[in-house]
């Protein structure tokens, strides 16, 4: 019976054997074979890509990770799935799976900073070049792409700046040109969109956030297209990726929840950007509020729903008063890794941004990242409207 995706979520991966709700826990470097004619056999059909209960050897996973690759493919409606240690971890994987010494990689200027740094400083030591393009235009994305192009690299929305992209351009012209694409998808997750059903080859979720959604969990998730799936699993194989079967059970465990939780980060979010849109001390808010903008219509093209991370930026001549003011927050933790229950509320320093070429903040103007949580709006909002009379 084909279940919604709420359903899924609570029935998939219960252990048929222990007869529990949850999979267990499966923690093993050695895997036992009856025969070595059985070794044999199952290591074919490991390197054919068939689906398997169980690899030959612990570095690959378990049946733990196992269960959490198949609800994530899924989820995903990819052709498979991949783990890694973070979500940086998969950023390099669909990356280097990819791209090879003279490629060139066109990539959207406002990625998440360690992606920046890889791409524009440690992959040039390889020969592969990164050209980047500003988010906002899409001829300017078309204007970069050369006869060496092998990849197009999004982040959507942009890292901080929450720049919406057409993806449906993006994925066209890629195909016409016979390139790979790749997306950053952890701000709206597979709950609010399927990057491979609009034709990606790589989506990248930082599993560490709204997947685990308790802020205790570094985990990546890679979902690949059937065109590139061989060279990802090529590359995986050899670059010594695996998830802890701990982790990937607490990832599952919160992936039970996903759905509520995303529902009520979006309803929260909501309110509390409405309050934010009309604040004189904030002058403008990232995030698809306003129906007239273009970030709205992007989203709301793409996407079913909206996560609980946005910007806002405020306009001060004294950037002391603006770090009183998120200093003083009270309910939002000052800290990385959003996704989780909890507020949190970060100032966004140029080194923070990285050698952004198409993004500059005008004079006396200051950029603070805030995630809403899953706590009550109207203490949210008090919190803010109490640490904004801090701001000179």
């Amino acid at each position: 019976m084909k279940k919604n995706v709420k359903t899924f979520l609570k029935f998939a991966a219960k252990d048929e054997i222990a007869k529990s709700a949850n999979p267990s826990i499966v923690r093993a470097s050695t895997i036992y074979f009856r025969t070595m004619q059985e070794m044999r056999k199952h290591q074919k059909n490991i390197a054919k890509g068939k689906k398997v209960s169980h690899w030959d050897y612990g570095r690959q996973g378990s049946q733990t990770t196992i269960h959490l690759q198949n609800i994530l493919r899924e989820l995903e409606q990819a052709y498979d799935v991949f783990l890694t240690q973070t979500g940086f971890g998969a950023v390099v994987l669909a990356i280097m799976s990819v791209c090879r010494p003279g490629d060139e990689i066109v990539i959207s200027d406002s990625v998440y900073r360690p992606t920046h740094k890889l791409t524009s400083q440690f992959l040039r030591e390889f020969n592969i070049k990164a050209i980047w393009y500003n988010p906002d235009s899409f001829e300017d994305l078309k204007s970069k792409i050369t006869k060496k192009t092998k990849l197009i690299y999004v982040e959507n929305p942009g890292s901080n700046t929450f720049e919406f992209q057409d993806l449906g351009k993006i994925v066209a012209i890629a195909k016409r040109k016979n390139i790979f694409t790749a997306i950053d998808n952890t701000w709206g997750t597979a709950y609010f969109i399927q990057p491979i059903k609009i034709g990606f080859d790589l989506s990248i979720t930082s599993a560490t956030k709204y997947y685990s959604g308790h802020s205790d969990v570094m985990a990546g998730s890679l979902a690949v297209s059937k065109k590139v799936y061989k060279k990802v699993w090529w590359y995986n194989q050899i670059s010594g990726h695996r998830l802890s079967a701990d982790d990937a059970y607490l990832i599952i465990r919160g992936l039970r929840t996903l759905d509520l939780r995303l529902e009520k980060h979006q309803e929260n979010t909501k309110k509390v950007v409405k309050w934010l849109s009309k604040q004189k001390k904030i002058i403008k808010v990232l995030y698809p509020h306003k129906t007239s903008s273009l970030s709205y219509k992007m989203w709301k093209k793409y996407y079913s729903g909206a996560s609980g991370l946005l910007g806002i930026i405020i306009k001060s001549k004294s950037k002391s008063s603006v770090y009183k003011f998120v200093n003083s927050l009270e309910l939002f933790g000052i800290g990385y890794s959003w996704g989780g229950y909890s507020s949190l509320a970060i100032y966004n320093d140029p080194v923070e941004m990285g050698n952004r070429m198409f993004f500059k903040l005008e004079k006396n103007h200051h950029l603070i990242r805030l995630h809403i949580g899953l706590e009550d709006t109207n203490d949210l909002i008090n919190d803010l409207k109490r640490s904004l009379k801090f701001i000179r």
